[in-house]
């Protein structure tokens, strides 16, 4: 165990190799004499092809997104029918529903295993409390919750290392492109979903938001794919679905309603997939998320209804508003909107702070052990209320609500006398969910001390940083609105006599500040907000807020999710080149990498094999020579660029014996008896599985028909900023470099840009000059 959470340490030494470029002495390129080039290097492109996904350490490549436009694909795309087409159609749908009913359902199931173990430990450690048996209650707690986390983690680290953490920064790094391996198998779906309900159940400080996003995304990936991969579905119709593009619409249905499940918030949901992890979004997306996210909330709906007649154990309390702020009437003056500013400030500079430390854990995170933050907390969360003093309840409660010796429910009576409860009890002794609810309560300005909130506060600060990232599925939402909701409510009882504004919704408006200034969201967190507290007229301050604090905290560093991607050297590509590389052409990016290597049409095997074996490259250009081209005037052949073949596709041909005896091209009814577009949409395989004769070895292989004929090629002179902008907006794998001059003897390929390529961080290592300018942009 101490081996997989010390990964995280490994990973970012990594990156820490990559980022620290070696800089020469500063020199101002503007300065720089005409004779010596500007961009000067000091090494060969590379890149690293390993990453942290969840906490295992696993080889990365990219997806490919783009349409390879083929023969076979061109044929097979003529030859579609219109119900063809229309049962394709249909079966997006259907996938999108099973996406939603699935996700709902299990949602459903891991609330009532949470509220029930987490209840049912709870009751009976306050009966111990009740009788004063304290040390009995304290170890029963402990080692309830110890046994709990051990099972969770166990769970991650034995069976599936890709289940532990959020998930969420993978999913966002497969949208954009970037393959995870062993991130949506049946495996990883069964851990998620034990190990969340043992985490939560513990009550660690993380919530099932997270977890809730991966589970989704697993399922909607199993669906499309038709099941685990030692047991798919071959059946006829999920052919449509067997290619990455179809892939990634359906994972970001299952994230979107994640999302929805975890906070009862449909729209929220979508906004949440449009804003924070998909790359790629059109409109027609847009409506089969929606679809998931409202076949989550009729699902949710159903069971609560069920729930509330008593059949489900300790879960039966409360709708589909989970912390309904309602009963409160919104009022606010110009001085109100001061208070508001101020909480986005605060929430911002907060946030920012909160990205930073956790940063620095994390690096260091082979130091923390998940088992002692497990005993740390229960310790917590036990002894800390008996350092808060015993409040009178408010003779205008009812007997039955002050005190309580529930489960949940304000005013907890934890160790006082009849007639009193103890804030930092109802607080802390609690599920994450009920303290949430506790802390936004309205109408109840004398419920909780200063004191009490300023170490709820101080502590969930503490546990927010070194609970999260140890190897058991956790999620980032709960905690954040957890702290955030602490130091929104101690502003609100100092301001009271100046505000308007209720103790509860001061709260709410600290949970939005501190999760804007952390995550950087701001539409589909005014939207969640909105869901979460039924509240509609607290639209303007919590846009205000949200605003603010995410305009704040970006002036300091990344949202947490950015960090967290850099930190496990997931390749991610920004929506927004840097600056500096305007200042340097693809073509220069192509001079310091490995010369390109081609095929030619027909194509000897011993050539293919020798290929495979000596490179890892992914694609490689397919090229014709004397092509007599067809321009009145050009008699002589010249060098034809007939597209890019990918590598899986020269080991499906060489493991289907596809060899000529001779060098010709074949006719295109040979393709089609022995390749589909099906098969060739298979990405397994590796040229070590493939065996070849001698004899076989002197054959040839016509490429031409599995050949992608309109791959994306730039001029050597366009910018790296504009290059960067093209690969992500349109999902490429490859983009090919040609040379601005064609003549006779050039090449018509003088390059492959990859994602790592574009990368600034592997940039920079060639290019160290530009780490300098780059400085002085930020500095000006």
């Amino acid at each position: 165990m101490g081996e997989d959470s010390g990964e995280f340490g490994e990973s970012t030494k990594i990156n820490h190799k990559m980022e620290n470029v070696e800089r020469e002495e500063e020199i101002d390129p503007e300065s720089n004499p005409l004779n010596e080039p500007l961009l000067k290097r000091n090494r060969t492109l590379s890149s690293n092809p390993l990453a942290l996904v969840g906490e295992k350490v696993s080889y990365i490549e990219s997806l490919d997104y783009e349409i390879n436009e083929n023969d076979l694909f061109k044929h097979d795309w003529r030859s579609r029918s219109r119900v063809q087409v229309l049962q394709y159609i249909f079966l997006k749908w259907l996938l999108a529903f099973l996406v939603g009913l699935l996700t709902g359902i299990i949602a459903t199931l891991i609330n009532l295993a949470v509220e029930n173990i987490a209840g049912y430990k709870l009751l009976a450690v306050l009966k111990y409390i009740h009788k004063e048996r304290y040390l009995t209650g304290f170890l029963y707690f402990t080692g309830i919750n110890f046994v709990l986390t051990f099972v969770a983690a166990i769970l991650c680290v034995c069976f599936a290392p890709t289940a532990a953490g959020p998930g969420i920064p993978e999913i966002k790094a497969y949208l954009n492109g970037v393959d995870t391996p062993n991130m949506f198998g049946a495996t990883t779906l069964i851990v998620k979903i034990i190990g969340s309900i043992g985490a939560v159940s513990a009550g660690l400080d993380l919530g099932k938001e997270g977890p809730l996003v991966h589970i989704g995304s697993c399922i909607a990936s199993l669906l499309g794919q038709g099941g685990p991969d030692n047991y798919r579905i071959k059946w006829r119709w999920l052919r449509y679905f067997n290619n990455d593009r179809d892939r990634r619409d359906l994972i970001t249905c299952g994230s979107s309603s994640g999302v929805c499940a975890a906070f009862r918030a449909p729209v929220g949901g979508v906004l949440f997939a449009l804003e924070e992890v998909a790359t790629w979004w059109r409109s027609a997306l847009l409506w089969r998320t929606f679809f998931s996210t409202a076949v989550v909330v009729v699902v949710l709906r159903a069971f609560i209804e069920i729930c509330h007649t008593g059949k489900c154990g300790l879960f039966g309390e409360g709708g589909l508003i989970m912390f309904d702020v309602s009963n409160v009437t919104v009022r606010y003056h110009v001085m109100d909107i001061v208070l508001v500013v101020v909480i986005g400030i605060i929430g911002g500079v907060l946030g920012s702070l909160y990205n930073h430390v956790l940063h620095k854990v994390l690096r260091l995170y082979n130091l923390i052990n998940h088992l002692a933050v497990a005993l740390f907390t229960s310790m917590c969360e036990y002894g800390l209320p008996f350092l808060a003093k015993c409040t009178p309840c408010d003779p205008s409660l009812p007997e039955s609500t002050c005190p309580t010796n529930g489960r949940s429910g304000n005013f907890k009576q934890f160790n006082c006398p009849p007639g009193y409860y103890n804030d930092l009890a109802t607080l802390l002794l609690t599920t994450n969910d009920d303290a949430v609810r506790n802390i936004f309560s309205t109408n109840t300005p004398q419920e909780y001390q200063p004191l009490s909130l300023v170490i709820f506060f101080v502590l969930y600060c503490i546990l927010g940083l070194i609970t999260f990232g140890i190897a058991v599925p956790s999620g980032l939402f709960l905690p954040i609105i957890l702290m955030g909701s602490g130091y929104g409510r101690l502003l609100g009882i100092y301001m009271g006599p100046h505000t308007n504004i209720d103790q509860g919704l001061f709260a709410v408006l600290g949970a939005a500040s501190l999760m804007a200034g952390s995550m950087r969201m701001t539409v589909s967190l005014c939207v969640i907000f909105l869901e979460l507290t039924n509240n509609l007229l607290l639209l303007p301050i919590t846009m205000i807020v949200l605003l603010i604090a995410k305009t704040v905290g970006d002036s300091f560093n990344p949202s947490i999710y950015e960090i967290i991607l850099h930190l496990k050297g997931l390749p991610f590509m920004d929506a927004n080149p840097e600056p500096w590389m305007r200042n340097l052409t693809v073509g220069e990016l192509v001079d310091v990498k490995p010369s390109v290597v081609t095929l030619h049409g027909v194509e000897k095997v011993a050539k293919i094999v020798d290929v495979l074996k000596n490179t890892t490259h992914n694609a490689f250009p397919v090229m014709d020579d004397g092509v007599v081209p067809p321009v009145v005037g050009q008699a002589n052949g010249g060098t034809e660029l007939h597209g890019l073949i990918l590598r899986a596709h020269l080991i499906q041909a060489l493991k289907k014996k596809w060899f000529l005896k001779e060098r010709r091209r074949t006719e295109e009814w040979e393709v089609r008896e022995k390749f589909t577009w099906v098969e060739l949409a298979e990405r397994e395989g590796s040229i070590e599985e493939v065996a070849v004769t001698s004899e076989e070895m002197e054959m040839f292989v016509d490429l031409h028909p599995l050949t992608n004929t309109t791959p994306f090629t730039v001029l050597e002179s366009m910018s790296v900023a504009k290059a960067m902008i093209l690969f992500r907006q349109v999902g490429l794998r490859h983009l090919l470099v040609v040379p601005k001059y064609q003549a006779s003897g050039v090449s018509p390929v003088i390059g492959i840009l990859t994602r790592q390529d574009l990368l600034a961080h592997n940039i920079l290592t060639v290019f160290p000059h530009l780490a300098i300018s780059k400085g002085r942009e930020k500095r000006n």
